[in-house]
């Protein structure tokens, strides 16, 4: 994981050498300044006592003779102040050119990439992962390349820099006492391994906890009309309250280490200091070491050392922060494509839509059997209806068509052609689906409509609303086919987002179209305007139905009944309803209006009396 955070870097090398290039650039100029005020102070020494020891100027530069004392340090001043002024500059625009790398060259991108991966992986990474965890990965963790970059990269890289430079210089200006100050550098390694052992494991436990706490805010806000209909609320904030407590308990666990590594660290860089001012002030007092150039600039050279020695514990965290919030990253980047287009697709130049179920078996992430031996082939043109009891593995059939996930046995082909050898994209433009919850997004009624074919032409979009008996409400909308909707059609009833989503589906024309369940929450009367749209939008397709309500079922011209995975009836409405098995039982279960038992009776009359009995007040 490091190495990777390093090539994704690598890739903006120019950018990152230029920020470093500044970052050191600044620290130099600090040592310069303190070198410089260390100048200073021996010169003046040398001025007030002339015996007291001899001054050397760096490079064997010497003051212009005849010049006086006080212009001397006032030059000096003036060269310190300047070597503040160009580290201030140097500082500022290495803060540009790192927030511009940062988020505009990396973060941006990246973010593009998680959300681009996102859109390819298949349903089974969905089914396996919630969506508050992949919300906090897409958006928090992708910020784990930002603490990569700015608290470990160029920290890092500026602070070995500038501990190479003190220590040479540092050295240059007296070897024993550099060895003397820097005795405690074997504990600073050990402290740092000790805690990345320690911290690592809490940064990654913290982004699951914190997942967590986000899937329950995600689901309190998706699910806000059953906690305020059953008057939740209290019990929701409850359960909040315990979750973000949880977030906060397990963050105190880290900060109180890292607020034991910090000090623990500092305690060990004043240590050099007192060994400083102990050795180095009697080495001054032997006339051994220049009190300016000599104490004072390796005071400020040790100060600087100390500083930068510090930054390991921020680099530390730095590191098992970025490191957990980028592995989570990469499982998205990394994750295999379950269903993936074909290297070489072949071509479907014909559509005519017949649809073959060749021993097909399928399962569910987790081994959950859904669909068994599944053998099924149906005609171009053909509407079959698929009827059983929930988890009998209706949506599970539909979903195999569009290569929403793969069989684990056996093949769906389409006009002979194996799904999976077929180009993806083409595919599911070719198959058209309406699903059991209608999904409408946060724009324009028109694109919303455009989603399935986004070069439609306004005529286009008015036919297939009015097919789906949308196109009257739409022009009562106060924008018409320009009105923005709500956060998932929230300002529409469910009958009218159900009716958009099917002229959504005929937008696209498929040859194909799969409705899931496309009346379950809609009103009798306006059932009877979807059945009449789908009569029309299934003439000439091949058309698969999921659906319980006799009133759509009659309309198919073959009823596929599922049982536990398998296939255990097939045939016409007709001929089911009256044969003892789970069709007719179903079938009379609905006898619970007038329409349902017209309908019955109706089919029931063409049995010699075999229901009589059943339907006798």
């Amino acid at each position: 994981m490091f190495s990777r955070l390093l090539r994704l870097c690598w890739s903006h090398r120019s950018a990152c050498l230029g920020v470093l290039a500044l970052q050191v650039g600044a620290t130099g100029l600090s040592m310069a300044g303190v070198g410089l005020a260390g100048l200073g102070i021996d010169f003046l020494r040398v001025t007030v006592f002339p015996g007291s020891s001899t001054l050397r100027w760096p490079l064997d530069w010497q003051p212009p003779a005849g010049l006086d004392p006080l212009s001397v340090v006032l030059s000096l001043a003036l060269a310190v102040l300047l070597a503040a002024f160009f580290r201030g500059v140097a500082s500022w625009w290495a803060g540009v050119l790192l927030a511009r790398l940062v988020h505009i060259r990396l973060l941006a991108p990246l973010q593009r990439q998680v959300f681009a991966k996102l859109q390819r992986l298949g349903f089974a990474f969905f089914d396996r992962h919630g969506s508050g965890a992949l919300i906090n990965r897409a958006t928090g963790d992708v910020q784990a390349v930002r603490t990569f970059v700015e608290s470990v990269l160029l920290q890092t890289l500026t602070m070995v820099i500038s501990l190479a430079i003190c220590l040479a210089t540092m050295a240059v200006i007296h070897a024993r006492l550099t060895l003397a100050c820097l005795a405690t550098m074997p504990l600073l390694w050990i402290a740092c391994v000790w805690f990345s052992r320690v911290v690592h494991p809490l940064y990654r436990e913290g982004r699951n906890v914190f997942d967590r706490l986000i899937l329950l805010l995600a689901e309190s806000l998706q699910g806000v009309a059953v906690i305020k209909g059953f008057s939740r609320e209290e019990t929701m904030q409850a359960s909040f309250a315990a979750q973000n407590q949880r977030v906060r308990d397990h963050q105190r666990t880290i900060f109180w280490r890292v607020s034991t590594f910090s000090p623990a660290i500092d305690l060990l860089t004043q240590v050099n200091l007192a060994v400083l001012l102990l050795y180095g002030g009697w080495l001054v007092i032997s006339d051994q070491l220049a009190l300016g150039t000599g104490l004072l600039v390796f005071a400020g050279l040790l100060q600087q050392f100390s500083n930068q020695v510090a930054m390991i514990a921020q680099i530390a965290n730095g590191v098992q922060e970025s490191l957990a919030g980028a592995q989570r990253v990469f499982e998205i980047l990394d994750a295999p494509e379950e269903v993936a287009p074909p290297a070489s697709a072949q071509a479907w130049r014909a559509p005519r839509g017949e649809v073959t179920l060749e021993s097909v078996t399928f399962a569910f992430a987790g081994g959950r059997s859904a669909l068994q031996q599944v053998s099924l082939r149906v005609a171009p043109g053909e509407c079959v209806a698929v009827v059983g009891e929930t988890g009998a593995g209706k949506t599970a059939l539909l979903s195999l068509i569009p290569r929403f996930y793969d069989p684990v046995e056996g093949s769906v082909c389409i006009d002979g052609i194996d799904v999976r050898s077929l180009d993806l994209a083409l595919l599911r433009r070719r198959v058209g689906m309406v699903f059991q919850e209608s999904v409408l997004f946060s724009d324009t009624v028109a694109a919303n409509l455009r989603f399935a074919a986004p070069s439609a032409s306004q005529s286009e979009m008015e036919a297939a609303a009015r097919a789906a008996r949308a196109h009257d409400f739409i022009e009562a909308l106060p924008d018409g086919y320009e009105t923005v909707l709500g956060e998932g059609g929230v300002d529409l009833s469910g009958g009218q987002r159900q009716r958009l989503a099917i002229a959504r589906a005929l937008l696209g024309k498929p040859v194909v179209l799969l409705l899931d369940d496309p009346t379950a929450a809609i009103d009798p009367e306006t059932e009877h305007e979807i059945l009449a749209a789908i009569e029309e939008a299934i003439a000439g397709r091949t058309t698969f139905i999921v659906a319980h309500r006799l009133s759509t079922l009659r309309r198919a011209d073959r009823i596929v009944v599922l049982e536990r995975g398998r296939i255990v009836q097939a045939g016409p409405h007709r001929e089911l309803v009256r044969q003892d098995g789970p069709y007719r039982a179903a079938a009379l279960h609905q006898m619970v209006d007038d329409e349902s038992r017209r309908l019955l009776e109706r089919d029931f009359n063409d049995a010699a009396g075999r229901a009589a009995g059943v339907l006798a007040p």
